[in-house]
């Protein structure tokens, strides 16, 4: 069988009580944390112009499912607060797929338990794709690979057969293929609207081959023109073989910042704590990290990060955010908004950041990946090294390896609720937020409508 095949025919036999307890309680979890974005979402001038720009194109004023998919993921996407899942070459945020998802509950009656075994095959297959079909070394966004795992998991919710969904999938493969420039500094604010757009065509794409409209089958395996020879890779996988594992390895963030400045930031806020130092009195700071960092937002492959005046050249910062974290003792939506972006002091501060890896030349990849012990440990561990000298010559300094919020030391679902109250006390009331955490604290017993009822509060 063909991948596509061999994904469709994953996407439609799996059962909820094939999938462990374990798994289910993770991914009640991520939801949560989804949701905490979804409600904050729709509060801000961004989203809320996406929701009239989609308006705008139903007179009526009923917006079509395609469109739910985009804004749905727009919510949970733009506050860039969501999961990770970190592979040695790539990465992706799982949650991209629990927009589409909710989504397909204005099309259908679903189940809550019908919901849980979508996400869980949405979020098997997108990771198992970013860590055995990493895309984004040949200059494509994660996002591709979004538009099978959506697809997937949508398309088990609206019933479509494992010949329509291979259809669906092949649609999909061959008509969604971002690049990373989106991410590039300066970074725009497309950068975190790409998975909405997939989504929405993935919505369509479902649609469209529900009425029997084919795609191509071999999709991967067509000699030259296939995916395999596009990418420069081979995507080879058993599916029948998946039992959701991988799920475990997905981690959330603490701070309202890129991932792969978690632990650094965590570190800072300790060494800062212990140390209690004025930003006045630094000399410099120096940040010892590894190359996917370094690249992304360390002043790498991605561009200069130093220059900082927007959200989303912020949040993917570490120069910024650490400048940031030393003022502000956090990162949360209010150290990402212009005037606080802008501001004298972190401007003056975050000249001082100094980033690197922990060994001097970055190419050849593998060759530096291997004798920088940072680089090296990841993505099992997010080892950092954080100098802080001050102006009377005293050096602070500690490592990290882990944060909280890693997959190695997840948050509770006590924790995400306090992070959903801390992110929405402005916009809803307590009862309304015990009544989210209910629900999805007890999804499997209740339905996507009721789901939608409570988070949708504009």
């Amino acid at each position: 069988m063909t991948q596509t095949e061999r994904i469709a025919e994953f996407a439609n036999s799996v059962s909820f009580n094939a999938i462990p307890s374990a798994t289910i309680d993770r991914l009640k979890l991520h939801l949560l944390d989804a949701i905490a974005s979804f409600v904050w979402a729709q509060f801000q001038e961004l989203p809320a112009n996406v929701k009239k720009a989609l308006t705008a194109l139903s007179p009526d004023g009923i917006m079509p499912a395609d469109h739910l998919a985009q804004l749905y993921t727009t919510y949970i996407r733009y506050p860039d607060f969501m999961d990770n899942f970190l592979a040695k070459e790539s990465t992706c945020h799982p949650s991209d797929n629990i927009g589409i998802l909710l989504a397909a509950g204005h099309l259908e009656e679903i189940q809550g338990k019908d919901f849980l075994t979508a996400m869980a095959i949405s979020y098997d297959v997108e990771c198992r794709l970013t860590e055995l079909f990493p895309v984004m070394i040949e200059g494509y966004d994660h996002t591709v690979l979004l538009s099978f795992s959506a697809t997937a998991g949508a398309g088990r919710l609206l019933g479509l057969s494992r010949e329509e969904l291979t259809n669906a999938l092949g649609i999909a493969g061959c008509s969604f293929n971002p690049v990373v420039t989106s991410r590039a500094s300066y970074t725009s604010q497309w950068k975190g609207l790409v998975s909405s757009m997939v989504n929405a065509g993935c919505m369509n794409i479902l649609s469209i081959a529900k009425q029997g409209i084919t795609g191509p089958e071999k999709l991967f395996e067509i000699p030259e023109k296939g995916l395999n020879a596009i990418y420069k890779q081979h995507l080879d996988v058993d599916w029948s073989k998946e039992d959701f594992s991988i799920i475990s390895r997905c981690s959330l963030k603490t701070f309202n910042a890129e991932v792969h400045a978690q632990s650094v930031l965590e570190l800072i806020s300790e060494l800062a704590a212990a140390h209690r130092f004025a930003a006045g009195e630094i000399e410099q700071v120096d940040i010892t990290t590894f190359l996917t960092a370094y690249h992304i937002i360390g002043n790498g492959e991605y561009g200069d990060r130093t220059v900082v005046y927007s959200k989303e050249q912020a949040d993917h910062s570490l120069p910024y955010l650490a400048a940031v974290t030393i003022l502000d003792k956090q990162v949360y939506p209010q150290q990402l908004i212009a005037d606080r972006i802008t501001s004298p002091d972190v401007q003056e501060l975050l000249k001082k950041v100094k980033v690197h890896t922990g060994f001097p030349l970055h190419k050849p990849v593998k060759v530096a990946g291997m004798l920088d012990p940072y680089t090296s440990a990841y993505p099992d561990k997010v080892k950092c090294k954080v100098e802080i000298v001050l102006k009377d010559g005293k050096k602070i300094s500690g490592e990290k390896e882990t944060y909280k919020g890693f997959y190695s030391t997840p948050l509770t679902y006590e924790d995400v609720q306090q992070k959903f109250i801390k992110l929405n006390e402005s916009y809803v009331d307590r009862e309304s937020a015990n009544r989210i955490f209910t629900l999805v604290s007890n999804l499997e017993n209740a339905s996507v409508k009721e789901l939608l009822d409570a988070i949708n509060f504009r």
